[in-house]
Parts: structure tokens; sequence; C-alpha cells
């Protein structure tokens, strides 16, 4: 009997802080050693958030994302991925261009570091259901149309894989439209986001996996997709998730706030949940085949 490879995503630390979630790692020694402990239990995928170790606030630049990726590509072959600064980021001086909130990952990208990028389509708000009664205002997740042109235009000419995380059914109809107008760009891979502490999309539900699925199969038929959380934890979906034919993503950047288990801890008992399913966890190379189209130039991956 055939056995499916799943994709395995580890999601390290977010952009929460530790005053938020005291578990995340935020050095870059710390980030390599739970990149690597969970490329070794099984993740074939790691996405992380730079910080600036003076500050502990996150920063997006190309210096401290390039030494950390290096380090982990040289123990162990996996697809290491960042985020993008928010178009609304406090600490910017302006209004946040395309070009601006790109940057690091354009010369990421250029200097063959990056294999995959976000490329979020579309703008949501977020906020916590149980911090509304006090009259906490959430934010504006923005992504306007010539953001996501700009992320997808860099995608084809760098051949690197727009990772859409799906935070709305319309996100899917925009992304899968928008990336029909850049011809030889890699197919996306389609990240369902759900909460059930978070105002927007679905909660974690089998039948909210089988809504966007129907609407997937009607804009992007065959397209890689991977369920994922933001202040829920994804176990629970595992199983159906396997047996729908999906991927992966677990860590501290998705989980609630607070939260008592590991990256290292969430990879092997989701692991373990996909084995259980009938699956088993793909390798780096098994997921770029995956992609067709993808930069395949991982010349500083260990053997």
């Amino acid at each position: 009997m055939h056995t499916r490879t799943v994709w395995l995503e580890a999601a390290l630390n977010g952009p929460w802080s530790r005053e938020r979630q005291p578990g995340i790692p935020i050095a870059a020694d710390e980030i390599v050693e739970q990149a690597v402990a969970c490329a070794n239990e099984g993740a074939a995928i790691i996405h992380f958030h730079p910080y600036d170790p003076a500050t502990g606030r996150q920063r997006d630049t190309y210096e401290i994302y390039a030494p950390i990726i290096e380090r982990i590509r040289s123990k162990v072959d996996v697809i290491c991925y960042g985020t993008l600064p928010f178009a609304g980021d406090v600490d910017a001086s302006e209004p946040m261009t395309a070009e601006r909130r790109f940057d690091a990952v354009e010369k990421l990208a250029a200097s063959g570091l990056l294999e995959w990028s976000v490329v979020d389509p579309g703008s949501t708000n977020i906020s916590l259901l149980d911090e509304l009664p006090q009259g906490r205002e959430g934010f504006i997740y923005a992504n306007p149309d010539s953001h996501v042109r700009y992320g997808l235009d860099l995608c084809r000419r760098h051949r690197i894989v727009p990772s859409y995380a799906i935070y709305e059914p319309g996100f899917m109809r925009l992304g899968s439209a928008l990336a029909r107008c850049y011809a030889g760009v890699p197919q996306p891979v389609y990240r369902l986001m759900f909460s059930d502490r978070f105002s927007f999309g679905f909660p974690p539900r089998t039948w909210a996996i089988d809504a966007y699925l129907e609407l997937l199969d009607e804009l992007d038929p065959g397209a890689p997709w991977m369920a994922a959380g933001l202040g829920t934890t994804i176990e629970p979906l595992i199983p159906a998730v396997v047996q729908r034919g999906g991927q992966v993503r677990v860590g501290l950047e998705d989980v609630p706030f607070g939260h008592p288990v590991g990256n290292v801890e969430q990879v092997r008992e989701a692991r373990r949940l996909i084995e259980a399913a009938g699956g088993q966890c793909a390798s780096a190379a098994e997921v770029r085949a995956r992609l067709p189209g993808c930069r395949m130039d991982v010349d500083s991956v260990p053997g």
C-alpha cells in the first residue's frame, strides 16, 4: 500500500515578542538550534521571523536573515523562508511601499538563499474575540493588490514559490486570479488559516476544510494546500488533512499565547499524527519535486 508523503512546516516564532509568546526563539543561535531540531523530527519547511537582538522586536533585513538561513542550510536540507513587515508597521517612518516590504526577500532570492516567499493575497481585520468586550483594538492586516502583484512578479523573476496565507475565502479568489496574470510564476501553496480565538475566517473544523477545498477545486485544481492556524492548535485537524491530501504546519507562531509546548515537541506530535493517519513526512527534496518551476539551486545544503 502506498504511503502518502505529507509536508510538515514548523513556524518557529512569529511577530509576537516574548511578552505574548514566552517560548519563541529570538536570538540567531536559538532560531538555528530549533530549526535544526525540528528538521531532525520531520519538518521539511522552516518559517521564521527575524528579530533585532538589541530591541527584541521583529526587524526584516537581509543582514539578519541571511546568516541564519545559511547556518540552517549548512546543517540540514530544509526549505527556509521568512515574512514581510506589516504595511502599517509602527516602526516605519513613512507608509510601507511594496518595494520596502519585499526588500529583504528580493535580496535573499537574488543571493540564492530563498525558495519560498510570503505573498498574502488580501487584507482583513484580526482581533482577539475575548478582548472585544473590553474595547481592545485589533489590527488590519493590509496587503493591497499592488503589493501582491509586486510579490508575484518577484516570485516569477526569481522562480520562488508564493506562499499564500488564506485568512478568508476572498484571499483564495484574489490570489488565484492574480497568479494567472503572471505567466511562469510557480504554483502558489495555499495555506488555509483557521482560528477559534481571532476574528478572521473559519474556526478549525473539518467542514471548514471541505468548504475551502471546494472553492480551491474551482479556482486552482490540484494546487498544493496546507492547514495552519493562528491562536489555535491544529493537531485535531491533522487526520482529516492527511486523508484529504493536504499538508500541515505547526509551531509557536500559530498557537495560543503562552502555549506551554515548544516547537520541537509540536513537530514531533504532528509527525506522530501524520503517521497514525497513514502518511509519512516528506523530505525537502520531495516538497521541491511537487512544485515544478521553483528554483532548485540549493548548493549550500549538506551532502
